[in-house]
């Protein structure tokens, strides 16, 4: 039944996280048809993999997902698991950097949350899948900013920085107890 969708499916099946059994039932939950979601946040509010918000009075609490396609979050959380383990892609820091924070069932969901934004580009703008990189939030920071962090954490843990006689700095490490 999915021979006429093929071209489709393999498609979907080069982003990281994706094999051809997972790639078949999203096509078979979401269809081929793309023009049902106007942009890539309609169809992750109708699949329920947006993130939940609740705010009243200016407060922000604890919000929930809401509800959506179980069988569609069902591929993208096993899809999600498996692009968390991808070696040199944008998912998996993506993945560590939520799940350190959030935890991991909010962090496997934020990825399903990019692989369906994903999903809706392939499909509706027949592009191919396009990865960030592993370096990706490297890359974002400011490199002083990455370097006046990583001294102090140096110097949290006993390392000190001393003019050498040269004139450059020179990282003593810290006395023997």
């Amino acid at each position: 039944m999915i021979a006429p969708f093929a071209q489709h499916r393999d498609r979907l099946a080069s982003a990281p996280g994706f094999d051809r059994r997972t790639a078949e039932g999203i096509i078979g939950e979401i269809g081929i048809d793309m023009t049902k979601f106007p942009t890539a946040a309609h169809l992750a509010s109708w699949a329920g993999m947006c993130p939940g918000q609740h705010e009243s009075a200016g407060k922000a609490r604890h919000g929930t997902a809401r509800q959506g396609n179980t069988w569609l979050q069902r591929h993208l959380a096993t899809a999600a698991m498996s692009a968390s383990r991808t070696k040199g892609t944008y998912l998996a820091p993506q993945y560590r950097r939520v799940a350190g924070r959030r935890g991991k069932l909010r962090a496997r969901k934020a990825v399903g949350h990019s692989l369906l934004v994903g999903v809706w580009h392939i499909r509706a703008e027949g592009v191919e899948w396009d990865d960030l990189g592993a370096d990706y939030y490297d890359r974002r920071q400011n490199l002083e900013h990455r370097a006046r962090r990583k001294l102090a954490e140096l110097r949290a843990l006993g390392w000190a920085l001393t003019a050498g006689d040269d004139g450059t700095m020179v990282l003593r490490p810290p006395a023997a107890a």
